[in-house]
């Protein structure tokens, strides 16, 4: 069951419209889907098969800029089944929230987001952004 809570709400950091594809598998079964939008503090995965909240998970994320994936752990926050999502006009999915090894592990890959948006929404924009939470 999705939460009620409006997660628009719920997020500590801002995030930006990045769409990247992102492989991980689940019980034996592999797939590939693409986020919505990124922060530093999670994702959202655009998917008609979301897994249930609290379920943790390794995924990889193509991200054009480098040459391998970035594989990184992350766990299901809430999802939004097509259900909810078709009458709003919204993709279905589920919210990711991503979990670091270390504290060097989360700085290496804020930097990364950071990055990712200046590219996405242009230096000026990505800086404010970035600067209001």
């Amino acid at each position: 069951m999705a939460r009620s809570e409006d997660p628009e709400n719920l997020r500590a950091t801002v995030r930006a419209p990045v769409q990247l594809r992102v492989d991980y598998e689940r019980m034996n079964l592999f797939f590939s889907d693409y986020t919505r939008n990124i922060s530093k503090g999670g994702t959202f995965i655009k998917t008609s098969r979301p897994l249930p909240i609290g379920t943790r998970f390794l995924f990889s994320m193509a991200v054009p800029a480098l040459s391998e994936p970035v594989q990184l752990d992350g766990e299901v926050t809430w999802i939004l089944p097509a259900e909810a999502a078709v009458p709003r006009g919204e993709d279905p999915g589920m919210g990711i929230r991503f979990l670091f090894r270390d504290a060097q592990a989360r700085t290496d890959f804020e930097d990364l987001v950071a990055r990712m948006m200046e590219e996405s929404l242009g230096v000026e924009v990505a800086q404010e952004l970035l600067q209001r939470r």
